[in-house]
């Protein structure tokens, strides 16, 4: 089970990705995936199409979604894992969360306009799946369309980012909110790739423990953005705080995403993977006990 080939983050059209959900259950199992689980952004309507995908390539499936946090200053991403999306708490939290997006997708499209990037609200719809979630990336792949930059990395950089022209913070859920609403939905919460927040030492100190506290019981250790090094540290950090470890790809497009979906390295050694806590969560694939 520690080898086991899992991919428990990646993103559908049904929030920023640019495949539909069959289409990343389809590369998920050519990429060697075993067990995977759809985490989309503050939306759980793609997972029963997710399901019904995996079981049909022979992929062991597990309910998944990303939660969005507001937390000292910084958005952070709250993976659930194992979650039954019918969960109607669950869902009526994610809907509020999804609320404004819509109303800062505007404003956003306004300060880009004042640099000359006219467009960008009507620009950034043609790239959504869903509505409700237009986001950064969506209006990122609007600006790699216009030519005004080459990539999306480059977009956020240049533009979407704190003090840049495109960028409109918005109020997410709380870290609380986020592990319960997981919780009650039968699932595991895990910190997603860590490595990413702009956090002091003390303030990543504060997420690690709140999240604890709140319940929280996972780290995701190996994923797309880690670095090797990214990978020793946060490893160290399952460690020191008792938390499982999870690995998944963060995969949103086959042009866009740094790791293919089932091409990571595998977790170290000294850590306990996620999934062996998932248990009857992990349908399909013989649950992966045969």
């Amino acid at each position: 089970m520690h080898l086991l080939n899992a991919d428990l983050h990646s993103h559908s059209t049904v929030s920023d990705g640019t495949l539909t959900p069959e289409a990343v259950a389809e590369r998920a199992a050519a990429g060697g995936v075993q067990l995977w689980a759809l985490t989309d952004h503050d939306e759980v309507s793609g997972q029963q199409r997710a399901r019904e995908a995996a079981l049909d390539l022979g992929l062991a499936w597990v309910g998944g979604v990303e939660v969005s946090v507001s937390f000292a200053g910084e958005t952070v991403h709250i993976v659930g894992l194992g979650i039954d999306p019918n969960h109607e708490p669950l869902r009526a939290g994610l809907a509020a969360t999804r609320a404004g997006r819509r109303e800062r997708a505007r404003q956003m499209a306004a300060g880009l306009a004042q640099v000359g990037i006219d467009g960008a609200f009507e620009g950034a719809l043609r790239h959504v799946g869903n509505p409700d979630l237009v986001s950064r990336t969506h209006f990122a792949r609007y600006l790699v369309e216009r030519g005004v930059c080459a990539h999306t990395h480059e977009v956020f950089r240049h533009y979407l980012t704190e003090g840049k022209p495109g960028y409109v913070p918005h109020r997410w859920a709380s870290l609380a909110e986020a592990v319960a609403w997981i919780r009650g939905a039968g699932g595991i919460a895990v910190i997603a790739h860590p490595g990413r927040y702009k956090f002091t030492a003390n303030e990543e100190y504060a997420l690690f423990t709140e999240f604890i506290a709140h319940g929280g019981r996972a780290v995701e250790v190996v994923t797309g953005s880690h670095s090797t090094a990214e990978q020793v540290r946060f490893a160290d950090t399952a460690v020191e705080f008792d938390l499982f470890a999870s690995r998944g790809s963060d995969f949103h497009s086959p042009e866009e995403s740094r790791t293919g979906l089932g091409a990571l390295p595998g977790l170290p050694g000294q850590l306990t993977p996620v999934w062996e806590a998932l248990g009857e969560r992990i349908v399909g694939a013989g649950a992966l006990t045969a």
